[in-house]
């Protein structure tokens, strides 16, 4: 199994889960005062975006290291 692979098609859907929430955020504000659970619905989504896009981030300079090293050695 493919790391990379896996954690881009994670970060896409968490990306749509994250979009959804907001949406449902913005209706739930136009009907109202939404509960607190529907204000804070799109931060653990966002969390997860956060540590996946900073792994895809990361991900070219640590290979681009590891070939260096290891044409080095």
């Amino acid at each position: 199994m493919n790391w990379n692979k896996s954690i881009r098609q994670i970060h896409r859907w968490l990306s749509i889960a994250f979009t959804v929430t907001v949406i449902a955020n913005f209706v739930a504000m136009g009907m109202g005062q939404p509960p607190a659970w529907i204000v804070y619905s799109p931060l653990p989504p966002l969390f997860l975006l956060l540590f996946s896009g900073l792994y895809m981030f990361v991900l070219p300079y640590t290979t681009k290291w590891r070939s260096a090293r290891s044409t080095s050695v």
